[in-house]
């Protein structure tokens, strides 16, 4: 009576067939992109890196322990402006992209060096409002101002304020290149280079082999100068020096490979097509 009473409502018996094929299509759809695929391994990973470092750093410094608040409250903020400096540029282009905008963009006489500069600014504009607030609030809930570092605190700003460019734009020519697959990329690349960039524990913690690709990257340079500023009242002219060098190359390549990607796009046809 129940299975005639199915048929007359037209409802079709559950079948496996049928799940089979839907769980079929996810499983194509995450070996067809292998950002989706790294995902499922990168957070564990990342975690156990950062967190498996610092211990090691602090069960062999016990002595650091009495004056860890203060320092790694400020590496916390400063790993957020520059993870906010690439995600301002990269939310801003991703904006356009779910939007299917781009076609309507450059049919206009919009250049894209001029769309650039305004992601850019829009980057800036977005790290002003999220973590200028953050740094205030800093002072009343746990009695420490972040600004009392003074001008080397503009100088990190500076360098962590470039590094996030140049990694948007590496990231956004990626997005061009590969399609809406690697959107995820704006919000994990960044965090790739948190163990390298020395966030909460010196370089000299990490096994020897990583610690040239650790000084390869500007941001190692920040937070070795910042604990030498907060432990040693001493501010690194030869790591601000040599992290603005990194940053302007890092910001050539990342120009470089974003506009290849645009132009590449446009010729495919690509700038019409792209969106959710």
């Amino acid at each position: 009576m129940t299975g005639r009473m199915i048929r007359q409502r037209g409802e079709a018996p559950f079948s496996p067939a049928r799940v089979w094929a839907m769980l079929l299509r996810y499983l194509y759809i995450l070996r067809s992109s292998w950002p989706r695929t790294i995902e499922l391994l990168y957070w564990p990973t990342l975690q156990m890196l950062i967190w498996g470092f610092m211990s090691q750093f602090l069960a062999e410094n016990s002595s650091y322990i009495a004056r860890a608040f203060g320092v790694l409250l400020a590496a916390v903020m400063l790993w957020d402006l520059l993870f906010r400096s690439q995600l301002g540029l990269s939310m801003s282009f991703l904006d356009e992209m779910w939007s299917r905008n781009l076609g309507q963009l450059f049919v206009t006489p919009l250049r894209p060096y001029e769309w650039l500069i305004s992601l850019l600014a829009m980057s800036v504009i977005r790290v002003t409002i999220g973590i200028v607030p953050a740094m205030l609030l800093a002072i009343p809930l746990y009695h420490y101002s972040i600004f009392d570092m003074g001008l080397p605190l503009i100088a990190f700003l500076v360098v962590l304020l470039m590094m996030g460019w140049a990694l948007g734009l590496a990231i956004c020519g990626g997005i061009l290149r590969h399609g809406m697959g690697a959107e995820g990329l704006a919000w994990t690349v960044i965090f790739a280079l948190a163990p390298l960039s020395c966030v909460y524990y010196p370089v000299t913690t990490l096994p020897g082999w990583l610690q040239p690709f650790a000084w390869a990257l500007p941001s190692t340079y920040v937070f070795e100068g910042m604990r030498a500023v907060l432990i040693d009242n001493h501010f690194r002219t030869d790591y601000f020096l040599a992290a603005l060098a990194l940053d302007v190359v890092y910001l050539v390549i990342g120009a470089v490979i974003f506009f290849i990607a645009f132009h590449d796009a446009r010729r495919r046809g690509a700038l019409l097509q792209m969106g959710e």
